[in-house]
């Protein structure tokens, strides 16, 4: 019995040791680490930005697809833009955020047309003026210089004149980025500007840059303003695409994926921007409902 209640002594005593040592390890710890480093998704510059991808407003059913929807969506997206509290801005402002002093709405919103076809003067550019939003245009440089030429203005097929540019710009609500000059087919052997099977990287890179720069001398030409993104054609990109294209100046890009990004004082952010397309088959409000829901990039 002498020797049980000796070792439950024993015992009690090493467990109070233990104890006190891990009390006092604790205080420790507590007053002498570190904080811990916010994660992005905590950092006070951390914006959450969506960014809606649109191409063609007919009002013709029959031309209306994944791609191409009525005017008057549009205007519906518009008033939920509105109504919602959000902002539009555009790829300079972005760029002012992250490079510069520059400051983003408490809920800003961007909103992209590519390709730049008539109906998004003749109907878009009405309706942004109404609703005081700002989009981002991306042309495709030989059809504009085209149909410049040729003056053909119709709603279901036209693409924009540089004068239609102009005028636009002009308003202060229009941006107008790089989507190739010549780089937009949908058919091999090259898919929007990706490389062709059997394409040397010296030769893709050659036709690349060729092509995008000749975009941005005659948006420099006719314009003033010289192209400080770029939109990939159909969202097709090559491996070796990204850095030929940060070689030649650009400090954003945009591709297709349909995420939510997410801006920070980072210029990483600015590439590969995720975009949000807008088909004729939903409504307005399932459309923003399923952005929402969306992940983040």
């Amino acid at each position: 019995m002498y020797f049980n209640v000796y070792l439950k002594t024993k015992i009690l005593k090493y467990l109070c040791v233990i104890g006190a040592s891990l009390t006092s390890l604790l205080i420790f710890l507590l007053i002498f680490s570190p904080e811990p480093e916010l994660t992005d998704a905590y950092c006070d510059d951390t914006v959450e930005l969506p960014v809606l991808m649109y191409h063609g407003l007919i009002k013709n059913s029959k031309h209306q697809n994944r791609f191409v929807i009525h005017p008057d969506m549009f205007e519906n997206d518009l008033k939920y833009i509105k109504d919602n509290g959000y902002s539009c801005i555009v790829v300079q402002d972005l760029i002012d955020y992250v490079y510069n002093e520059g400051s983003l709405p408490e809920k800003p919103i961007m909103i992209t047309f590519d390709d730049g076809y008539y109906n998004n003067y003749l109907y878009a550019f009405p309706l942004i003026k109404k609703y005081g939003c700002k989009i981002v245009l991306s042309p495709i440089g030989k059809c504009t210089d085209d149909y410049s030429k040729i003056k053909d203005e119709h709603a279901d097929y036209s693409h924009v004149t540089w004068e239609h540019i102009r005028e636009m710009i002009d308003s202060g609500l229009v941006e107008i980025q790089n989507h190739t000059y010549n780089m937009h087919s949908n058919k091999r052997p090259r898919i929007g500007c990706t490389k062709k099977r059997g394409e040397s990287l010296e030769e893709y890179r050659k036709n690349l840059t060729n092509d995008i720069m000749e975009m941005q001398k005659r948006v420099k030409s006719e314009t003033g303003n010289t192209p400080s993104a770029f939109v990939f054609p159909f969202g097709a990109i090559s491996r070796e695409a990204p850095e030929i294209i940060r070689d030649m100046g650009f400090k954003c890009t945009f591709c297709c994926e349909g995420r939510i990004n997410r801006i920070k004082k980072d210029p990483e952010c600015l590439y590969s921007i995720c975009r949000f397309i807008r088909p004729n088959s939903i409504s307005t409000q399932r459309y923003f409902s399923k952005i929402l829901k969306c992940k983040r990039k």
